[in-house]
């Protein structure tokens, strides 16, 4: 029988999390074995994490459960994408090692897999609290310690706006590696289309959008874990934040229209990046890496502007050959973000 749902843990590193995570996997899969593999990507460690891995295989001997070493680090998107295309099941939920999730989760995923046969994303919503002070944290459009406030349990609901709902209110949220549930077919298929994906470290909100346009799409109201703020690499390093409002924010925009999202939206979505650019960050790259910070500040200056004067444009219904002269320009600035 095809089974339901993968569920993989990217790690490099980091033994213990490991077996804490795959200590809450083996309770929470209780009843649930014959629907579930699981799969771990080890990032070619240096701790025990293979020690790890083989305890749990043993102890977890009715459940298919795979693993894979790399044979050097590839980065952890890459390992991300190593977990995406392993899966032979038809959905698959890739987890982080040291993000905690209640138990009830699993079965929440596999019955809402189970009772939906057009679905093609699931979004689990989570809290959010910052490592180093404590604190809880969410995004200040939103009130409330949860992430999402897209309500659509019923996955009835346009799958596209529901994404561009959220995609809106936060970036972050859509690409939180552990709240997302994906269709595997659709996921391979937005991975070929866009083949330099793996190096854009906000490509899991392409997929994320790639499957909310191609089939129905679950938010939930309830909190299923926590996300921890403050641990990723990009957010303690300047050039690694210069990166991400610069390059890899504008290049999944442009990805999503590409594949269906509207030209106004993609152009509000460009604008409003823009909007919350953290200058201190362009600066202190301008200083640190001159070279770099202009090559890529100069072109996203260039398609603000373009996407402001665009979206005046689109309010006037009259099409003339200064209008046709500039969108064929802007076409042409979006072709960097493409490739």
């Amino acid at each position: 029988m095809h089974k339901l749902l993968t569920i993989a843990i990217p790690t490099y590193n980091r033994a213990e999390l490991l077996d804490k995570q795959l200590a809450w996997l083996a309770l929470a899969i209780k009843g649930f074995e014959s629907d579930c593999e699981i799969f771990v990507s080890d990032n070619c460690s240096t701790d025990h994490t293979q020690q790890i891995i083989k305890k749990w295989q043993e102890h977890l001997s009715n459940v298919t459960f795979n693993s894979h070493k790399n044979s050097e680090n590839v980065g952890l998107i890459k390992n991300i994408i190593c977990c995406l295309n392993s899966a032979k099941t038809k959905y698959i939920w890739t987890i982080g090692d040291d993000d905690p999730i209640q138990e009830r989760a699993v079965a929440y995923v596999i019955n809402s897999i189970r009772s939906k046969d057009k679905l093609s994303l699931l979004f689990l919503n989570f809290s959010g609290r910052n490592k180093l002070t404590n604190e809880a944290v969410h995004p200040p459009e939103i009130v409330g310690n949860r992430w999402f406030d897209a309500d659509t349990e019923d996955g009835n609901g346009n799958g596209k706006a529901i994404f561009e709902h959220c995609f809106t209110k936060s970036i972050g949220a859509v690409s939180f590696l552990s709240a997302s549930i994906y269709r595997v077919d659709l996921i391979k298929r937005a991975l070929e289309i866009w083949p330099d994906a793996p190096s854009n470290w906000l490509c899991l909100a392409y997929l994320a959008g790639y499957c909310a346009a191609n089939g129905q799409v679950i938010v939930t109201k309830e909190t299923y874990m926590e996300c921890i703020i403050g641990v990723s690499y990009w957010q303690k390093e300047a050039d690694s934040a210069l990166l991400m409002q610069y390059k890899h924010i504008p290049e999944v925009i442009v990805k999503l229209e590409e594949n269906g999202y509207s030209k106004r939206f993609c152009r509000r979505m460009i604008l409003q990046n823009f909007q919350q650019v953290n200058m201190k960050v362009f600066l202190g790259g301008l200083r640190r890496w001159p070279v770099s910070a202009i090559k890529m500040g100069v072109p996203f200056l260039a398609f603000v502007c373009v996407s402001a004067f665009e979206i005046m444009l689109m309010k006037s219904s009259k099409t003339t050959y200064f209008r046709k002269a500039y969108i064929n320009f802007s076409e042409r600035l979006s072709i960097k973000y493409s490739k």
